[in-house]
């Protein structure tokens, strides 16, 4: 018995000590792999108001990332200082709040146009179950916002963690979520541009203009949260 409570105690304490290091935190083996923190689980240093300076509407609170929980359209949104990512795996933990609506950005850049999600490419985030209007399959979360729908439907429940990756290589974009591959594609196909030819894009000239960028986070309707946001270039 005393052994079982012993053995019991030890699991438990590994396990607490495990996730409490592994929070915005790197191991050895991802620093020597080139992995970097975007989120330090402090503050936000390292990223700015998309064409703006002072950060507003987000805060951290016990080492996540909130967004305001109200929205603002293009106000706060917010975007790496670092805007020269171009090849790359970014991997990021975000849970979202019922009747809620965020993105994630990449090849993102500040001064190109009014609002982000017309300079970046947008991985969906939403409350697809719970959303009040009709949604079009290309508006799920993981969806390449506008142009290619999750392949499966591999969302957690609202108020869940979820873990997205998203995989950038020359033209090649991979779109993971909880690790399902959700979209796989190439920038500028055939198929691309075809697609976008159907799409609120057409004509956008700035939209997907850029061969690197900035990765961004959108507070655009109700709370989302965000954790362990971490990149290495490919």
């Amino acid at each position: 018995m005393r052994k079982f409570t012993l053995s019991l105690i030890t699991v438990l304490f590994t396990t607490f000590a495990a996730g409490s290091q592994n929070l915005n935190t790197l191991t050895k083996k991802e620093k020597d792999e080139g992995w970097i923190l975007l989120f330090n689980g402090i503050n936000l240093d390292g990223w700015k108001k998309y064409n703006g300076a002072e950060v507003t509407g987000w805060s951290v609170k016990d080492g996540v990332l909130r967004n305001s929980g109200v929205g603002s359209d293009h106000g706060g949104d917010i975007i790496t200082k670092r805007q020269d990512f171009k090849d790359f795996e970014l991997y990021l933990e975000w849970k979202i709040n019922p009747k809620s609506n965020s993105g994630i950005f990449y090849h993102a850049k500040d001064g190109v146009a009014d609002r982000i999600y017309k300079s970046g490419i947008e991985y969906q985030l939403i409350d697809g179950e719970g959303w009040p209007g009709k949604l079009h399959e290309y508006q799920y979360s993981g969806a390449l916002y506008g142009m290619y729908p999750p392949a499966i439907h591999a969302v957690k429940p609202v108020g869940e963690w979820n873990v997205t990756r998203i995989i950038v290589k020359g033209n090649h974009i991979e779109h993971w979520l909880n690790g399902k591959k959700v979209v796989d594609c190439e920038m500028n196909s055939a198929d691309w541009k075809e697609r976008r030819a159907k799409s609120k894009w057409k004509g956008v000239d700035t939209w997907a203009a850029s061969e690197d960028g900035g990765i961004g986070l959108q507070d655009h309707g109700g709370l989302t949260q965000f954790r362990n946001i971490k990149i290495r270039e490919l």
